[in-house]
């Protein structure tokens, strides 16, 4: 019987080999189209995605010169997207939103500077759509597509008086994203990088006009607005934007980079090209040699890049990987860096004054360092409350992007994670109570406090993200006031010394429920009062309510679903660095009668 059921098994012939449609393969391989699905609670989530496809083309055809306003309406999840431009010809309007490598933009005469070379897009888009309608104006004419799922179910042809131009509508399909909501402030957000980067559009979301006449430099003043040493190094040339500043205690490196419009969140080629240009220019100007670390900490940076053919790491183009563009940016940059401090003496002195400040700090952190490493050595080889797990975000293997670390409040918290967790990619810190507030201190603070240098130590970022051991950092404290608090302290502890973590993504919060409601035949576990609720008038009577306190009381076997494949994590995202600072500095700073005040007008 077992030799039958392993043949049967092992069968293996013609009639296995399926064969998809383009659009058959986006619905079943969603993430090798568009990343993450996501409910709409991540900058990064799936719709936003679909929305950004679509506003490319329009932007694109502004680019080329036609149609200078982008009108973008949300209402009901439903996007409706118009353009101004040439709207897509009518013999190849179906297909040019259909069928897979079909678009004019494998045609230098038309598009020179896209982002959507592949012909992806909106196919993508019209796949994982339940509803999807396509209507391009031309010379005094409308033609209408409407497709569900990808598939055709209409087209119509007829005379309009409307101007020339793009219409795309579509509703993401709950089949594939689940439970979703489009959040304003993500939308603005990516609309906002449309109009920083190509000044003299007009784009509109439901009647809120979003227009940047100075590109690069308002995005810079956005985000760091009243922190700056000095106005805005800037330069701009046909194909290469770039702008930075340093900021008065920022740590470490943060920068927006965009090639064709599009935002590389991960940097790439074009990025590296730009710190190098940086450091080059101003060792120039200073007739001097001073360390990379030295002139970029503190640094807040944005380059944007025109590139005829580039290439991407993924479908999401989140990084760039042209490698042979990098030592044209380095000059250019390097070049016009130069030039710009000759003729901005002030600037130029500001920024060199900033490069020796950092320099001497530095040296005298190098003594604290060097104290703390050998402290460190003392105590143990391994690093005091880590449970490492077998693989590391900066392996090879399959497994690197699933890797995560929980940093627990105490033994009694983490515990049941440790019995629990995959020993793979889920590796578990604990903390010894409550670290220290690190708001208004120097990053020498790090070295003398043994709990903050070993989470430093654990994550591996003490030189950078770039070695960072997790893709996912999760803060899991009790919800309590000390579990908030702790968690407060630590979101601190990563805003003032380790900001790229959060701007990169990679910090959550780990969601754990609240309450068990249970009878004899079903268990819920509930996030919420209102998730309560509704347990309460499912089960019915005859049922036991747990609320739990702490981590500490969930039963390894029960935690297990909540740090499992059913996970529910909260991504620290930040809209502006600019409110970052005004926000620690009113919860985290030494204004204790201010906060009281507050809390006691809104306390409900």
């Amino acid at each position: 019987m077992a030799k039958k059921t392993i043949e049967l098994k092992h069968n293996y012939d013609e009639s296995k080999i399926q064969t998809l449609s383009s659009l058959e393969h986006i619905r079943l391989r969603t993430g090798m189209y568009i990343g993450r699905t996501g409910d709409g609670s991540n900058y990064e989530d799936g719709i936003y995605v679909l929305l950004k496809e679509v506003i490319d083309n329009s932007v694109d055809e502004y680019i080329m010169g036609f149609g200078d306003k982008i009108v973008v309406e949300l209402e009901d999840n439903k996007i409706n997207i118009r353009d101004f431009g040439r709207g897509i010809p009518f013999g190849k309007l179906i297909e040019c939103v259909s069928v897979i490598n079909t678009g004019a933009k494998y045609n230098d005469d038309v598009f020179q500077f896209s982002v959507g070379l592949n012909g992806v897009g909106t196919k993508a888009v019209n796949a994982l759509s339940s509803k999807f309608v396509v209507a391009s104006f031309r010379g005094g004419k409308v033609k209408i597509a409407e497709f569900k799922q990808g598939k055709l179910i209409g087209q119509v042809e007829k005379s309009t008086d409307k101007p020339d131009g793009t219409l795309i509508q579509f509703i993401p399909d709950k089949e594939i994203f689940g439970v979703y909501n489009f959040e304003t402030e993500f939308l603005e957000k990516r609309i906002w990088h449309y109009a920083y980067l190509n000044s003299g559009l007009k784009l509109y979301l439901n009647k809120k006009v979003f227009t940047s006449p100075n590109g690069l430099k308002d995005l810079l003043k956005s985000e760091v607005n009243s922190d700056r040493l000095y106005d805005l190094v800037y330069h701009k040339e046909d194909k290469l934007e770039y702008a930075f500043c340093h900021t008065e205690d920022g740590y470490g490196e943060t920068y927006f980079s965009f090639v064709n419009g599009q935002h590389t969140v991960d940097g790439g080629s074009h990025q590296s090209a730009f710190r190098e240009g940086i450091l080059k220019g101003i060792n120039e100007y200073a007739d001097k040699l001073y360390s990379g670390v030295d002139v970029r900490e503190g640094i807040v940076g944005a380059i944007a890049i025109k590139l005829k053919d580039p290439i991407f790491e993924s479908q999401t183009k989140n990084k760039l990987g042209n490698t042979e563009i990098k030592s044209d940016i380095v000059n250019k940059v390097k070049d016009s860096l130069v030039k710009f401090l000759h003729r901005n003496e002030e600037i130029a002195k500001k920024i060199i004054d900033k490069v020796d400040n950092n320099e001497k700090l530095r040296k005298d952190l190098q003594v604290v360092t060097k104290e703390a490493k050998e402290r460190l050595k003392k105590i143990s080889l391994k690093i005091p409350g880590l449970r490492d797990c077998k693989h590391n975000f900066q392996d090879s293997s399959k497994y690197a992007k699933d890797t995560m670390i929980f940093l627990t409040e105490g033994q009694s918290a983490s515990g049941s994670m440790i019995a629990c967790r995959d020993v793979l990619t889920q590796a578990i810190f604990s903390l010894r109570g409550k670290p220290l507030n690190v708001y208004g201190h120097k990053k020498d603070t790090i070295y003398k406090n043994e709990e903050l240098y070993n989470v430093m130590k654990a994550l591996d970022i003490e030189d950078g993200i770039e070695t960072l051991r997790y893709n996912k950092i999760v803060i899991a404290t009790d919800s309590d006031v000390d579990g908030l608090h702790i968690r407060n302290l630590l979101l601190t502890y990563f805003l003032i010394y380790f900001e790229p973590v959060v701007l990169s993504g990679h910090l959550n919060i780990l969601e754990t429920p609240l309450y068990r409601v249970r009878n004899k035949k079903e268990t819920i576990y509930c996030y919420n009062d209102e998730e309560k609720e509704a347990a309460v008038n499912k089960l019915g009577k005859q049922i036991e309510i747990t609320r739990f306190k702490g981590l500490g009381e969930i039963s390894p076997n029960e935690f297990k679903q909540f740090i499992g494949k059913d996970i529910r994590l909260i991504n620290v995202n930040i809209d502006r660095m600019s409110d970052v600072k005004k926000a620690l500095a009113f919860y985290m700073g030494k204004n204790t009668p201010e906060r009281k005040d507050y809390i006691m007008k809104n306390l409900v």
